[in-house]
Order: C-alpha cells, then structure tokens, then sequence
C-alpha cells in the first residue's frame, strides 16, 4: 500500500450541484497537500451530459484521476445494489493498479466498498457518514418502513452503520450532535476521538458580501420589479422532502401583516406553481412572491437582495445529524438566518450569531416573536462573515480532512 494514495468514492455525482459545491473544493485542496487523489463518482446521465467537460477540466488541472460511472435509479433497491457492485468492480481493479493507503467513503451506499477494501487489502478506511442515512429516508417518507419490503431495508442499513463505525479507521459526521447520539450506542472501536465533526462548509470566498458588484444586484432587483424599500424575505435552495414550505408560507403571511410591503423571493429550480399554489392556500397574493432559479454564480447576487432569509427544516430525529450548507453561504454574505431549533448543530450556531433568529415553535405568536427579533437586528454583516470563516471555510474543512489522513496513515 501506498500511505498518499487515496481512493474517494462517492455516490454522489460531479457534475451535480452538490458535488461541485462540497467534494470538488475538498479534493483538489487535499490534493494540493500532496494526496494523489483518484475519484469514483456515480454520475447522472442527463446531468453529466451537461456538466463533464467543466468537471473534467477542474479534475485535471488539479491532478485528481476521475473515473465516472453512471448512476442507475430504476428498479428500486435493486438498481443500487448493482451500483454498488459496479463500484466494487471499479474499486479493486484500480486497487491492483495503484495500491491505495486510504478509501474514503462519502456516505452509506460507497461505505459498502470501502469496508470490503478495509477487510480484504489492509488500507485504511474512512466513513464520512453524512448523516443517518436510514433514519432520513425512513423520516423523510422516502422509505415507507410500513411496508415489510422498506421495513427490512432499513433495519439492513441499520445493522449495517454499526459495522462501518466499528470497522473503519476514522468517522467523519457533519455535527457534534451526531456525535453525541453515536457515542451513547457503546459501539465496539469507536471512541470519541475516532470521531471529527466536519460541517457542511462553503466558499467564503464565493459568498462574499465585498466582492459581490452592487451594479449587477440592482440589474436583479429591476429584473425582479422589486421596491427598493421592500422588505425582502428570501429562500435558498429546494423545498422539498425536508423543508417545511407551508409553515415558511405562514411565517410570511405573519410578516404581511407587519410589513405589507414584504416580498418573498425563492431562490430555486424547484416548482413556480408548486410554490404560487402553497401561497395562495395561505391567502397570500402571487404579486408577494417572486420564485427565480439561479446558477451558482447568480446566488449570492440574488440572495444579496435579501433583507433576511428563512429556512425551516423538519426537526425529526435523523435531522441531528444534518448540516445545512445554506446557513454557511448565508452566513458568509452576512445575510440574517431565520431558522427552527431542533436541527444538528442550528441551535448553537444562530445563538451565537448575531444575524441569527430562532423560531420556537409553529404558532403566530412563536412566528410574531421571532419578526420582532429580526426586524431589530443590528447592521453588522461583517460579525456574521467573521463567524462564517471561522467555522464554515472550505480551508478549515480541507485541513481536518488532511489531519485524519496523516493520524491513520502514520
């Protein structure tokens, strides 16, 4: 084995948003700390049609090797466990080339591989979790474990989660709450300091309030037909599985009534309809809200209109262990969070930010409270920013990472 060899498999795509935004930056930084890097990737055909030359050339130039395979979604269950023989295949083929010190398994479905590579060659194996990935599915409805199929699946899963904690050399889990609930399960060979907790981290320097052009926001702002007095209320990202859309819908309505000047600006590919038809059921006029998809480089430009930005997650059990990246841009563009209590690692980060509010609960009053606070926040993004970088900045994340690779390999 090769202690700098390292084999990344993630289940994920590249050329997916969430690839480019939270494996991509991380890897071309580790390899830049002289990790030679090769990365499996299951790639969606569509998707990857589009975005493969832009990812081949980021992989390239930083020396990554990039071995794409396609990601099958159909039938159910038995179209991932052929994934996960391909990745198999792929893995130890390229083991016998290359002789990797280190697998590094980006959620469940490629720790499968990675624990397999641990038992039969020796090389260290690293478990970055994600979150509790049956608990999520089964939380989420994805998995209806009603049903004796879905029942079985996720009891597999469980069993499983124990074996990758136990059997790897290192976890990685996106919050310490997470970390807490993991080490209560008295797991044989997992100890606390077995653990690093490594948030959902972002490009402070992409989502940077200084650098944005206020020439191309006020463009926006027109484009948009909103008021430059207007209190804009704004949302990031998708609005299903996890975030709750009808009680962000009567938290606006309540902000109506304070403000009647109010305009809620989603940002996201998600639905036009979908979101006007939630409105309306709140009686909610559609001239108040503005839905307005965006490619990574029109964000922060857009969530830069923001007066503040809103996001309510479902504050289920799995959601311990959830790390919501948009808090991290949000934070860094100095924009004020508001938020629900109960998820990961949330409660403690918004108390200590100063642009940070926190709903208590889903009555008009624990919303009117929360309005009151946030139209008495102070000015001060720069505070906001600071904190960002200091937990969030994809410098921070990759150091850590590259702390675990020598702690194993040494």
């Amino acid at each position: 084995m090769i202690p700098n060899q390292i084999l990344y498999i993630s289940y994920d795509g590249m050329t997916d948003s969430l690839g480019r935004s939270q494996v991509l930056p991380y890897l071309c930084a580790l390899s830049e700390k002289g990790w030679r890097i090769t990365l499996i990737s299951a790639e969606k055909p569509e998707v990857f049609a589009q975005g493969e030359s832009e990812v081949r050339g980021i992989v390239d130039a930083a020396g990554i090797d990039w071995q794409p395979m396609s990601y099958t979604k159909r039938p159910p269950i038995i179209s991932t466990l052929l994934d996960i023989l391909t990745i198999k295949r792929m893995a130890f083929k390229l083991a016998r080339q290359k002789e990797f010190g280190i697998v590094h398994c980006r959620s469940y479905i490629s720790a499968f591989v990675g624990l397999a590579m641990k038992r039969r060659l020796g090389c260290r194996f690293v478990f970055d979790m994600r979150g509790f990935y049956a608990d999520e599915r089964a939380d989420g409805n994805i998995w209806n474990t009603k049903k004796l199929i879905y029942r079985l699946v996720y009891n597999f899963f469980k069993r499983k989660e124990k074996d990758f904690m136990s059997g790897c050399d290192a976890i990685v889990s996106l919050t310490n709450a997470a970390k807490s609930e993991i080490m209560q399960w008295n797991l044989p060979n997992v100890t606390a300091d077995k653990i690093t907790v490594i948030p959902c981290c972002a490009d402070v320097n992409h989502f940077d309030y200084k650098t944005q052009n206020q020439q191309d926001i006020e463009q926006w702002r027109q484009k948009l037909g909103i008021d430059k007095n207007a209190f804009v209320l704004s949302y990031l990202g998708s609005v299903g599985t996890w975030y709750m859309l009808p009680e962000m819908m009567d938290f606006f309505a309540e902000l109506l009534a304070v403000r009647p000047d109010a305009v809620f600006l989603l940002i996201t590919h998600d639905s036009k309809q979908l979101i006007l038809d939630e409105a309306a059921r709140h009686g909610i006029g559609a001239d108040r809200i503005i839905v307005q998809p965006a490619t990574r480089n029109e964000v922060p430009q857009l969530a830069m209109l923001s007066s503040a930005s809103l996001f309510f997650i479902k504050p289920v059990w799995s959601k311990k262990a959830s790390s919501p990246t948009k808090l991290a841009e949000l934070m860094a563009l100095g924009i004020a969070c508001v938020t629900n209590k109960g998820v990961g690692d949330v409660d403690g980060i918004i108390e200590s930010n100063p642009l940070g509010v926190l709903v208590n609960g889903w009555t008009r009053n624990d919303y009117a409270e929360a309005i009151r606070k946030m139209l008495e926040l102070p000015a001060d993004r720069e505070a906001s920013r600071r904190l960002a970088c200091e937990m969030f900045s994809l410098e921070k994340g990759a150091a850590a990472y590259d702390s675990i690779y020598k702690t194993i390999t040494h």
